[in-house]
């Protein structure tokens, strides 16, 4: 017999506060009373939305696009305000797929050991001015030394672009920009279009507006300047779409260039900033998982021999186990029923919104015993399916940027355990808290470099 999903009692307005404030707090109680699935009102993606969290729930979600489920690109709406209407995760159906399939190369194969270079002298880079800047026995923020790493090097892959003034201002802009949704209250404006008024210059969303349009005009000078001095033999992704055709022949617009670039700016260095800066938390936490990495890290012939780094076991089950504890993306992007399916018992009908819960699921303890426990071995001990363990999300709107940023993650990792001395300046637990639609460490992670 089927059944009606639980729902959620609190009133709209409370649970759409809730959501914003203390997302985390929001789907543990939800899930303490409805541990599989139950229906919320919560804000960004329509009257109401199912949230999913049991792994073969999830499969089906994922495994039947265009058929039980279709993944729209219009429900990432919430976005557009930062990526405008035209990149790969706004788009549908053919042209996402052929989109998808354009930019995917750039972060897959052979490219990989040519990142490995770029990410260890950035890494470097960054962490001898921290020195040069006599940050020594004083904290910094680990997540800020982080985001000025992953923003360098997508700058590179995405444009080629590592030194040079407008490299220098879109790195300072888009920091600036990035920083404006660093907190829940600062975020509100994302899910609450009523706060998106632009009153100047020094109102929250005016400012958000202008540094957006500095940005968009670097951007553009880019694209006209690869225009008018074509380079084919360029590797950087802007080079990949401004040679790319449709099917009538026609190549992309300026619009849809713009667009896609600015996606795989924010999407590629926020994310993978707030997952190094998670690793180094617990790395410096635990000194068992610190002594067992160095170790590991120790015993590699050549510590440049990149892809050898990559595949160390112990390293990858840290970053694992660093992904599941805190996955950076809290749910899948949203799905659609396209006719009325059954899922765990109950009956949804067409047009029923439902999204696939990453946090949830990377804690639930049938899966990962003593699941708020970092333990890495957990990853060495069995293999968990792309349905149980899912940071980077999963089916057709699966990151486009994964391997990048477990290469990244792992080489940044590697460089300044081998060649840095750190420790944590507080002992305090750090918890997650939103930075804009993602979960990152509240107040940055303080550490201290010996």
């Amino acid at each position: 017999m089927l059944t009606a999903i639980n729902q959620i009692d609190t009133i709209s307005l409370f649970q759409q506060i809730q959501w914003v404030a203390d997302p985390v707090g929001y789907m543990e109680t939800a899930a303490r009373k409805y541990p599989d699935i139950f229906t919320s009102q919560i804000i960004g993606f329509g009257n109401a939305i199912v949230f999913l969290n049991e792994p073969q729930a999830i499969q089906q979600m994922l495994t039947n696009d265009r058929k039980q489920f279709s993944a729209p690109g219009e429900l990432n709406g919430i976005l557009k305000p930062i990526l405008g209407d035209a990149s790969v995760m706004m788009l549908d159906g053919d042209l996402h797929k052929k989109r998808r399939q354009l930019v995917m190369p750039a972060f897959h194969g052979s490219r990989m050991q040519n990142y490995g270079q770029l990410i260890f002298e950035v890494t470097t880079k960054v962490f001898n001015n921290l020195y040069a800047n006599k940050t020594i026995n004083s904290s910094f923020l680990v997540r800020n030394a982080m985001q000025d790493i992953s923003l360098q090097i997508i700058l590179q892959a995405v444009f080629g672009l590592y030194e040079g003034d407008r490299c220098q201002q879109l790195k300072r802009l888009m920091s600036q920009m990035t920083e404006l949704f660093n907190s829940p209250f600062t975020s509100a404006a994302l899910f609450f279009p009523s706060l998106q008024k632009d009153l100047g210059a020094w109102s929250p969303w005016g400012n958000f507006v202008r540094q957006k349009q500095q940005i968009d005009q670097l951007i553009y000078a880019e694209i006209a300047e690869r225009h008018a001095n074509p380079e084919p033999s360029r590797t950087d992704i802007l080079t990949m779409l401004l040679s790319a055709s449709h099917e009538d022949g026609n190549g992309m617009t300026d619009a849809e260039v713009h667009d896609e670039l600015l996606a795989l700016l924010l999407a590629g260095h926020e994310t993978t900033a707030t997952a190094m800066s998670w690793a180094l938390y617990w790395i410096h936490s635990l000194p068992d998982v610190k002594e067992k990495l160095l170790k590991e890290l120790k015993n590699v012939t050549d510590p440049m021999d990149w892809m050898s780094i990559f595949r160390l076991p112990y390293l990858t089950a840290v970053c694992n186990e660093t992904l599941r504890i805190h996955p950076v993306a809290m749910l899948t992007f949203p799905r659609v029923v396209v006719e009325p399916v059954e899922l765990l018992g109950h009956k949804l009908e067409s047009n029923t919104i439902v999204i696939g819960c990453i946090y949830l699921l990377h804690h639930r303890e049938e899966l990962y015993p003593d699941a708020e426990q970092f333990k890495p071995e957990r990853f060495l001990d069995r293999q968990f399916s792309p349905y149980e363990f899912m940071p980077f999300g999963g089916g057709v709107r699966r990151c486009v940027g994964e391997a990048l940023a477990q290469f990244e993650m792992k080489i940044v990792l590697a460089t300044i355990l081998l060649n840095y001395d750190l420790e944590l300046s507080d002992r305090k637990p750090v918890k997650p808290q939103r930075r804009g639609v993602t979960l990152a460490p509240a107040g940055g992670i303080k550490m201290t470099l010996k």
